[in-house]
């Protein structure tokens, strides 16, 4: 008999019909000879119930029907007469596909995070990680549907490269060399011309320099792949392995660049209570009892649009009223989660696009404002700020923080390669990059989005350790 997915067949009404599902056994009980199976296949976050009497069946098959048990069974569709199901089977035949003794893992209701993250082989069964899991899914389904309808062309970036995209040397090396017999110069240095590459290599940090090229030929780019960070940051926000979606549009301006990043974003969302209603009404009830307002909120209200340096004056107000914060926030600062948090969560009560952003911390490519006489600078609507400042378009987000991370790219081959040696940075694996500006150069724009991070606020979870199958962060490479 062919089998028939769970959430198949609890949308059938053909009761009567005979049926097969397979699954592993999620719990088991027993009641006055009659046995009652809660199986699950993963399709969807209900169980469909098995019932059947023990005099049917062989005494051997029912105590092999343990907790994560994988089974094979044959049955009747019936109307259920339990309350919160339409339908369950009556079993004419169980095989047990798979064993499952009693050291399984999973057996026990209530564990920790910690302790799942421990077993992370197996922690996709659970109700809540499979809920998420299949939220994950169908986040890269309405990122690929969103840019595909939008006209943008999906661009595969190399996950092995030669340069450091951020410039702040956090990169996981890429070799093939002996790393007990590593040959060097007089100076130290290790030579790399036997190394498989012939010279130093690395994993990505980010794929946007090579998506500006793509962009400059075929007008609207985006890029979903893995990318990696060697930063030692035990957080609840940072992996050293995570993915990044991250489009790149010629001829678009900060101001279309804040409409992209929040029509996107509202287009994930949306989908996502669109397809994910039972797993996110699961999430809401045992993980974060807020969460579904909150995504609902999200449609509702226009995303404010704050120049850096009124965040900065909003921050320094709400600190001169008691308000405690850890970190400083002068103008000049970088923003630390807590402040920007206080201005989604607590001012605005809303996303937040910061804009604007002081020169000192942002990276080299983004477009510098307009300067003034004063050596400040005009930002977005004409806002006048106390030093130069770069035309970033950071999207922030309750319970989160940044989620996104853009900006206006500088198309000016003079002004960045003045910008690029003020920073005393070292060009010579991006001689590529500066070619962009040298042949045809255009306007454009594009930003950053770390898919573990929506993945955060869909869910409601708490850890972006928890979002990721198999996470990678530092001493911990398991799985």
């Amino acid at each position: 008999m062919k089998r028939t997915k769970v959430i198949d067949a609890l949308k059938r009404t053909d009761f009567g019909a005979e049926i097969n599902v397979k699954g592993w056994v999620r719990s088991k009980r027993g009641s006055k000879g009659i046995f009652f199976i809660a199986l699950n296949d993963g399709s969807t976050i209900k169980n469909i119930q098995i019932v059947g009497d023990d005099a049917n069946f062989p005494e051997e098959t029912l105590k092999r029907v343990t907790t994560g048990a994988c089974l094979s069974v044959d049955g009747k569709l019936v109307e259920s007469p339990a309350a919160g199901q339409a339908s369950e089977i009556q079993a004419t035949q169980i095989e047990v596909l798979g064993d499952c003794d009693n050291t399984y893992p999973l057996q026990k209701k209530g564990a920790s995070w910690e302790y799942l993250r421990t077993v992370a082989h197996l922690r996709p069964r659970t109700n809540t990680f499979g809920a998420v899991f299949r939220i994950r899914h169908n986040m890269a389904m309405a990122i690929h549907s969103y840019f595909h309808q939008h006209g943008y062309f999906y661009f595969h970036t190399p996950l092995i490269t030669a340069s450091d995209c951020e410039g702040a040397g956090n990169m996981f090396q890429v070799t093939t060399k002996n790393l007990y017999d590593l040959k060097k110069d007089e100076q130290g240095k290790i030579i790399y011309s036997d190394d498989f590459f012939g010279e130093q290599t690395s994993l990505t940090v980010s794929g946007q320099l090579e998506g500006e090229l793509g962009a400059t030929a075929l007008g609207a780019i985006y890029t979903f792949g893995p990318t990696f960070r060697a930063e030692n940051s035990n957080t609840p926000r940072h992996l050293a392995e995570f993915w990044m979606i991250e489009p790149e549009i010629a001829f678009m301006d900060q101001e279309e660049l804040m409409d992209l990043e929040e029509d996107f974003i509202k287009y994930c969302v949306r989908w996502a209570l669109d397809n994910c209603r039972d797993d996110l009404e699961f999430l809401n009830k045992m993980v974060d009892k807020g969460l579904i307002e909150r995504l609902e909120g999200v449609l509702k209200e226009d995303f404010v649009r704050l120049p850096y340096t009124e965040g900065i004056h909003i921050l320094q107000e709400a600190k001169a009223q008691g308000h405690k914060f850890e970190f400083p926030c002068e103008w000049g600062d970088d923003l630390a989660s807590e402040h920007e948090r206080y201005l989604v969560e607590e001012h605005f009560k809303k996303p937040v696009i910061m804009t604007d952003y002081p020169r000192s911390f942002k990276s080299f490519y983004m477009k510098q404002n307009a300067a003034t006489p004063d050596g400040g600078s005009i930002g977005y609507k004409g806002a006048v700020a106390p030093g130069p400042t770069m035309q970033g378009t950071d999207v922030l987000f309750p319970s989160i923080g940044e989620i996104i991370g853009g900006s206006v790219r500088e198309e000016s081959y003079d002004k960045l390669m003045t910008e690029i040696n003020r920073r005393q940075m070292d060009m010579t694996h991006l001689w590529w990059y500066l070619d962009t500006r040298r042949y045809g150069s255009c306007p454009h724009a594009g930003f950053g989005l770390g898919f573990e991070r929506l993945i955060l606020f869909v869910t409601g979870m708490q850890n972006i350790r928890d979002v990721i199958p198999f996470p990678r962060t530092p001493k911990n490479a398991e799985f």
